[in-house]
């Protein structure tokens, strides 16, 4: 049994998009399970469709106006680098009308119900494929996977929208009785899920360098040093996450095929550019061929 897992990364998920074309349409690859986290989760549904082009031309065209309804930071550039600060007037509008977090993502609820149809959604359910998406329930401070076999598409799209929630800078969801939050708070990458539902050999794609190459430039306010914060704690996690995937999968004779970006592609993934997002689905595209092309050769 073959699983695509794809990893957390906000706007990097582009880079994981590329990847999985090359994997799905050029070398023909049958997934029988997708896994996601965060941006990955909005990519396995169309991606076992088959839709590679419809989550492309998706993309490589959304805007931070497409994510946020309540954006919490403004964009500058300064000395040739993206530096965000903290949009004190739309923070202070929030928290007037009672949010818990410092802006709102439910732009990028209507996006999911808008370019995922319920037609798609029962012609994935009842397909042989089974999609997968990680949310983190804080309320009782554990991991959930939730499979499209066991929803409605009312409640699998608010799955798949609170899985992407990378709090506190995005919604905090109360479902079922319970706060949730992004999926990568407690998973990142999530191997050892994929394992457990029986997959023998995973394709993987990280979405951050195999080898740390970035030394991060100085916060230069309290919103940035929040993001460096988060930033860092994801790292670990999945760090961790893939050294226990990896001794599971040792124990159970499962193959891992990693695809890390080969460089950094961005220090704040909460920032979405049209311009970059298309070079990185390219980039992801090309990274895959030329990794599959070499290991052929060996």
């Amino acid at each position: 049994m073959k699983a695509l897992v794809i990893s957390g990364g906000g706007s990097k998920g582009a880079f994981a998009g590329g990847v999985a074309q090359y994997l799905i349409e050029e070398l023909k690859v049958e997934y029988d399970l997708f896994l996601g986290t965060s941006t990955g989760s909005l990519l396995v549904n169309h991606l076992a469709l088959n839709e590679v082009e419809k989550i492309k031309a998706i993309y490589t065209s959304v805007n931070n106006e497409s994510i946020f309804n309540i954006c919490p930071f403004r964009i500058k550039k300064k000395y040739g680098v993206q530096q965000i600060s903290i949009h004190h007037l739309n923070v202070i509008r929030n928290f007037l009308r009672g949010s818990k977090t410092f802006g709102e993502s439910y732009n990028l609820k209507k996006l999911i119900r808008n370019t995922f149809t319920e037609e798609e959604f029962l012609k994935l359910k009842h397909s042989k494929k089974e999609v997968i998406v990680t949310v983190s329930n804080l309320s009782l401070n554990q991991v959930e996977y939730k499979s499209i076999n066991d929803f409605t598409y009312d409640d699998f799209c608010d799955w798949v929208w609170i899985s992407s929630n990378y709090t506190p800078f995005m919604s905090l969801v109360r479902k079922e009785g319970c706060e949730y939050a992004d999926g990568g708070i407690g998973t990142m990458v999530p191997i050892e899920e994929a394992i457990r539902r029986g997959a023998t050999e995973i394709d993987a794609i990280i979405l951050q360098t195999e080898v740390t190459q970035l030394n991060r430039l100085p916060s230069r306010n309290p919103f940035s040093l929040l993001t460096t914060m988060f930033s860092f704690m994801l790292d670990r996690i999945e760090h961790q996450n893939i050294r226990i995937g990896k001794f599971v999968a040792s124990n159970n004779d499962v193959i891992i095929n990693f695809y890390y970006t080969p460089t950094v592609l961005t220090t704040n993934s909460l920032i979405f550019n049209k311009e970059k997002m298309t070079r990185w689905w390219q980039s992801g595209f090309d990274f895959a061929k030329f990794k599959n092309k070499e290991t052929s050769q060996l």
